[in-house]
């Protein structure tokens, strides 16, 4: 059975829609690292316009997920965030300038090492919610 792209556009709204906040950032990064790879393909490739499509996009990714820290709280962990973020955000703009991949190789490897992170963080969040309901 083939799914038309109103079909898929649906279930990708639905999975938004569906999605805890932990859920959410994941499909944030998972979407960033998408464009920063898509990017990294089209510079290879020589296709500036893709590259510089695709590097915004990233970035605008990463000014989402700044934009979701709590800075007020004045929580160590959200300015330590923000500072990885500024960073890559930063080195996507040199490299998308620069036609350098080793820029967005960086924030690659940045963006998948806090992607575990949260991916664990919601696992063990998942786990105490159905542990909890069990002792109901």
């Amino acid at each position: 059975m083939a799914y038309g792209t109103n079909q898929i556009d649906q279930y990708r709204k639905g999975a938004v829609t569906g999605a805890s906040p932990l859920q959410l950032v994941i499909m944030l990064y998972d979407g960033g690292l998408r464009f920063m790879e898509a990017g990294k393909r089209a510079m290879s490739q020589g296709d500036t316009y893709e590259q510089n499509q695709q590097l915004v996009k990233a970035q605008a990714v990463i000014a989402e997920l700044m934009s979701c820290l709590d800075l007020k709280g004045g929580s160590d962990v959200a300015r330590n965030l923000l500072a990885l973020y500024a960073f890559c955000y930063n080195r996507l703009v040199e490299a998308n300038l620069g036609d350098e991949p080793h820029g967005i190789d960086e924030c690659i490897r940045v963006l998948s090492e806090l992607r575990d992170s949260w991916v664990q963080i919601e696992t063990a969040a998942r786990a105490s919610k159905i542990e909890a309901g069990h002792a109901a």
